[in-house]
């Protein structure tokens, strides 16, 4: 059902206003100033903003900025008693889509809000086409049909005409990338550059200069001038991954540029502008975080105006077979095999199967597969023993009477680093402490076992 946001501080014509839409099939919520617009905003998620001017303290016009700026998916209605051309220009620069001016028809107040529903449905559809016409259905590169990773594309198509930032969140191996490059594709920006950085593979100490550039003679190694990441990403999309890992030293530079829009090369002493759509993803929990202070949170907010959460592959496990098939196919494309498909007795095994690595260890599997298999099927000896074995593969080794100790404790190991990744929602730094490991064991095992 659509919502409507109702914001006047006349009792009356709120009344009027929840009766009179209600009666046509939308979902509303009347409040008496624009402070409790802003204090129901994020539980209410309204489609559609009805806001008078003159209101005390906060006006609507100030009111519709703050919408723009946070929630640009809303679309505001300006309404005022004291109609004019300028206030009129004035609601139209603060980024409402329409005026009315009071008093006005009940009729009015219908046409406003179908022409504005209308004009999105229309703005979605151009996005969707545009993109088809130019062979860029990017969402759909998030393979799968099930209800969780719908809402996904939902998501994606809905938000990505808008410059606004947007916060991934999601398990690693989920698709994260996929969708940042989905948004920027089904974007105003698609024919911009698109940049991706990982920032947890900077290393701290040239993290400031890889985002922002430097200047000649800024540090020892700086003999020329460079331009960082979102010069390269101007008038485009920047794509943060691992944001999370950030040093909440440079968190404030990276506060400041999303505030101002311009950058300050390392031993620069002017800003230089930039255009830049951020899109950041994370596997860490930012609001622990923030709570615990490793996350500055005036930063965690400008990041988060619109989040998107990937689902885990273990919560979409309808998806699998359509997976599969897609891997089996590219594959063998790319490696010249001939493979027609899986046997339902080695798909069941993947059906059961957990994936701590989501869809990049389905991927990964499906490509070991391709090349095991000694016919036209993936069968059960194709796969990985930790497969075959299912979910409990400890006891199942116990069961089974083998007391070969080496093998043992490879399914042991094994298994208690699925749980782990699991636990810590593909995190590696905090998957590595709960198995009392060193990160960079932690990674040697996980490439060895095939989990990455």
């Amino acid at each position: 059902m659509t919502r409507v946001l109702v914001v006047d501080d006349e009792e009356n014509l709120r009344l009027v206003l929840t009766t009179l839409l209600g009666e046509h099939g939308y979902e509303v919520r009347a409040v008496a100033s624009a402070e409790a617009a802003v204090a129901q905003f994020e539980d209410f998620a309204p489609d559609y903003v009805l806001t008078d001017v003159k209101m005390p303290g906060m006006g609507g016009l100030e009111l519709c900025t703050w919408i723009v700026e946070r929630a640009p998916a809303a679309t505001v209605i300006v309404m005022s008693a004291y109609g004019s051309v300028e206030l009129a220009l004035q609601a139209v620069r603060a980024g409402a889509y329409d005026y009315i001016s009071k008093p006005f028809k009940r009729d009015e107040v219908l046409f406003a809000l179908r022409k504005a529903e209308e004009r999105a449905t229309l703005r979605r559809e151009n996005a969707a086409l545009r993109a088809a016409a130019e062979g860029r259905d990017t969402q759909r590169e998030l393979l799968g049909q099930s209800e969780a990773i719908e809402k996904v594309f939902r998501m994606v198509t809905k938000v990505a005409e808008y410059r606004t930032t947007v916060l991934i969140q999601g398990e690693s191996g989920t698709g994260k990338e996929l969708v940042a490059r989905a948004l920027h594709k089904l974007s105003p920006r698609s024919e911009r550059p698109f940049v991706a950085v990982n920032c947890g593979a900077i290393p701290a100490s040239l993290m400031e200069s890889e985002l922002f550039g430097h200047r000649r003679g800024a540090f020892t190694d700086a003999h020329s001038d460079k331009r960082g990441i979102f010069q390269e990403a101007d008038t485009g999309t920047l794509f943060l991954d691992e944001v999370g890992e950030i040093e909440p030293a440079l968190q404030v530079k990276l506060l400041r540029v999303l505030q101002e829009g311009s950058v300050r090369p390392v031993g620069g002493t002017k800003d230089v502008e930039v255009d830049v759509r951020v899109v950041a993803a994370t596997v860490r929990d930012l609001e622990a975080d923030v709570a615990d202070g490793r996350f500055r949170e005036d930063l965690y907010y400008r990041l988060n105006v619109l989040q998107i959460n990937v689902p885990s592959l273990r919560r979409r496990p309808d998806d699998i077979p359509l997976l599969v098939d897609h891997f089996i196919a590219r594959n063998n494309e790319r490696l010249g095999t001939a493979i027609a498909g899986m046997e339902p007795r080695a798909l069941k095994c993947l059906l059961n199967y957990q994936w701590p690595g989501n869809v990049r260890e389905l991927e990964n599997l499906i490509e070991r597969a391709v090349v095991m298999a000694e016919s036209d099927r993936i069968v059960m000896d194709d796969l990985p023993e930790r497969i075959r074995q299912g979910p409990d593969a400890v006891t199942q080794v116990l069961d089974a009477g083998d007391l070969s100790i080496k093998r043992a404790t490879r399914t042991i190991e094994q298994t208690l680093i699925q749980r782990a990744l699991e636990q810590t929602s593909g995190n590696r730094t905090a998957a590595a402490k709960l198995l009392e490991i060193s990160h960079r064991a932690l990674l040697y095992k996980i490439k060895d076992y095939g989990l990455g």
